[in-house]
């Protein structure tokens, strides 16, 4: 997606990335920075991290706020004057989530209601709320937690006619922090075994860029209640593991199977058959609308759906399925990867 298709909607406005230290705030700052956005603020409670950034990009855009989303005051000061906001910040490790269920439903579930209450006392005009597959039919604390923050954005969303407050959802996002992809290449690194979970486990395959093209793509079409899904093709996380050693010239290194852990899902879903039967297919992405039902208790009892019959769900089984070629051309390309790929003498 061309960045300059953008350019008059940054025009000189103020945009404020809650999570901005972590790889989607990154990946989309180096979207937007080069437009002629008046200022980019970046809001997180990691001091460390948003030095780094302060160091590394040199941009007198850039305004760093520390503070929390569970912290109301932190975040109502943050979005006084902002015309934007892209919500990234969450809990999104599943063991973490697993063993402080709380803590996740204080930063994902009520951290997302205090960025949106304060969007909407502070007039920004467009908030967009970054959800994950894991919040579809969720069987952990973090796709519970992320599950909720979709239904908070949802019912927010209901509250103005000021603020547009939509949503994305997507996949597993190759490389980014805490991933499969940067694990496998550090035990290759350290000469341990790549630990798998079940070789036959699927997941969605999408590089940080398209995860931000997905979100300017909400951002510029998305109306109040809005889910935006972005198709993408899978792989099996046996052919991930494979295809990762011999791109780094290590086809013999051993595979250790540890089995399913706790939390975790054979296979991912982005929409379910509900979502699915009202969806919006829009050629590369799918919409999902909002659910306009009030609390007329016969349209969810009494009336029905026939479509439900005859649709499925959109799951990472049921999708393009990438071979070893096609991974290996998307590991290739992949940014966040590059340092890693000259070490091993991938590229130069």
């Amino acid at each position: 997606m061309n960045i300059e298709l953008f350019k008059d909607d940054f025009k000189d406005k103020v945009v404020l990335i809650t999570g901005g230290t972590g790889s989607f705030g990154n990946a989309f700052l180096r979207k937007i920075m080069n437009l002629d956005v008046r200022e980019i603020r970046i809001f997180s409670r990691d001091e460390k991290k948003q030095d780094d950034m302060r160091n590394f990009y040199k941009n007198p855009k850039l305004k760093f706020y520390i503070g929390d989303v569970r912290d109301y005051n932190s975040i109502q000061h943050a979005t006084k004057g902002v015309d934007y906001i892209f919500h990234a910040a969450a809990l999104k490790q599943v063991p973490s989530c697993e063993f402080y269920p709380m803590e996740a439903v204080k930063t994902n579930i009520i951290g997302t209601d205090n960025v949106l209450t304060a969007a909407i006392n502070n007039g920004v005009k467009k908030v967009v709320c970054l959800s994950t597959d894991k919040a579809v039919y969720p069987i952990n604390a973090m796709g519970m937690s992320k599950a909720l923050m979709e239904k908070v954005a949802i019912a927010k969303s209901r509250e103005t006619d000021e603020t547009t407050i939509c949503i994305t959802r997507y996949g597993n996002v190759m490389a980014s922090r805490g991933s499969v992809i940067p694990l496998f290449i550090d035990q290759i690194r350290r000469n341990v075994p790549i630990t798998i979970t079940d070789p036959t486990m699927t997941r969605f395959m999408m590089s940080l860029d398209e995860a931000v093209e997905l979100v300017l793509y909400a951002f510029k079409n998305g109306k109040s209640g809005d889910i935006f899904v972005k198709k993408a093709p899978a792989a099996t996380i046996g052919l991930l593991a494979e295809t990762i050693r011999e791109l780094l010239g290590r086809e013999n290194h051993p595979i250790k199977i540890i089995g399913t852990r706790h939390g975790e899902k054979k296979h991912e879903t982005l929409i379910t058959r509900e979502e699915m039967a009202k969806a919006i297919d829009l050629g590369e992405f799918y919409k999902i609308p909002a659910d306009t039902r009030d609390l007329n208790y016969d349209k969810y009892f009494s009336i029905g759906d026939e479509k439900l019959s005859e649709v499925q769900e959109y799951t990472s089984n049921d999708t393009y399925m990438l071979n070893k070629e096609e991974l290996k051309q998307i590991l290739l390309n992949l940014y966040e990867i590059q340092e890693d790929l000259r070490e091993f003498g991938v590229i130069k």
